[in-house]
């Protein structure tokens, strides 16, 4: 009766132990209180990546946002309608865009029409429009990196879960955004079928990641700053890209408790440790950074992901 009684405490400390290690790190962060928009008026798959076609999309979602910044100024809400402004600005180039519950956007940087390269990223929890600025940072150096010929795409593309959350600590939000994340790629793959593209995942993202690829043809699967996907190991995945890992020597991320639980309504944790040899990814040099600095301008882990993203060799890590 001990032996039984034991091993569910041992459980219970585990599953505490694992939610903590993702919340406590930033615990200042909090989650965007929703404010009310308007249903969207684009909906549906990209007809073609040609430039008209393009301009007219862009155009299109443009007038979407637009209409929920004025929704979010007429709501008291003037930090959401700063946001979507500068998110709709004429510079922008968004394929579609939902204000409702946190925000969903997907954006372009760089001419998709032309690209031969296409790099997506799946950001992780916390990120919504309130603070997409930060993923446009780090897209527009990616795309620096890249050159002319690429183009960065980011998705965020489902309801991320609060940083500080049990949520993050579940593989639930990660499930439903995966059915969104896959329908993306295969649009993408219909409209530019001879471009090489990789999928670059952040953190939580790389849950979503590990359950979007099953079959998928892409070029490079990247997990960076990645808590483990819920998968033992690359041959879990059950895709035919190479799957590449990194993680930064200061990212909190390293800490936390490489367990899966399966608890009668959800499981916790991700599993495996993707930069660890039992995961069996290729391991490339992601530097001394942070949790939030892979796609820092001039830094080791951004030069080594665009050298992926361009079919080469990225440095591996320093012994």
């Amino acid at each position: 009766m001990a032996r039984p009684r034991r091993r569910r405490l041992c459980r219970a400390l585990l599953t505490a132990l694992v939610v903590a290690s993702v919340a406590v790190p930033v615990s200042g962060a909090v989650r965007p209180a929703d404010v009310p928009a308007p249903v969207p008026s684009v909906r549906g798959p990209l007809p073609a990546a040609t430039p008209g076609a393009l301009a007219a999309r862009y155009a299109a979602t443009r007038a979407d946002i637009e209409a929920a910044a004025r929704t979010a100024h007429d709501h008291g809400d003037d930090k959401r309608a700063e946001a979507l402004y500068a998110l709709g600005g004429p510079a922008r180039h968004l394929l579609s865009f939902d204000g409702r519950h946190g925000g969903r956007a997907v954006e372009v940087v760089g001419d998709l029409s032309r690209a031969d390269r296409i790099a997506v990223l799946v950001p992780g929890a916390g990120m919504s429009v309130d603070n997409y600025w930060r993923l446009q940072g780090g897209a527009q150096a990616l795309r620096r990196q890249l050159g002319d010929r690429a183009a960065v795409v980011v998705w965020l593309g489902y309801e991320t879960p609060a940083t500080v959350s049990l949520a993050a600590a579940t593989s639930r939000r990660a499930q439903d955004a995966a059915h969104e994340l896959r329908k993306f790629l295969g649009d993408l793959r219909r409209v530019k079928p001879a471009a090489r593209t990789s999928l670059l995942c952040h953190s939580y993202g790389s849950a979503v990641c590990a359950r979007a690829v099953t079959g998928l043809r892409i070029a490079d699967i990247v997990l960076y700053g990645s808590p483990g996907v819920g998968v033992d190991d690359v041959a879990g995945l059950h895709t035919p890209a190479a799957v590449w890992a990194g993680r930064g020597g200061d990212d909190w991320i390293a800490d936390v408790p490489h367990v899966r639980l399966q608890l009668p309504y959800m499981d916790v944790g991700f599993g495996t440790d993707p930069v660890s040899e039992r995961f069996g990814a290729r391991i490339f040099d992601a530097g001394s950074g942070g949790h939030s600095d892979y796609l820092a301008p001039g830094s080791v882990p951004l030069k080594n992901i665009a050298r992926i993203v361009d079919g080469q060799i990225p440095d591996a890590p320093r012994a």
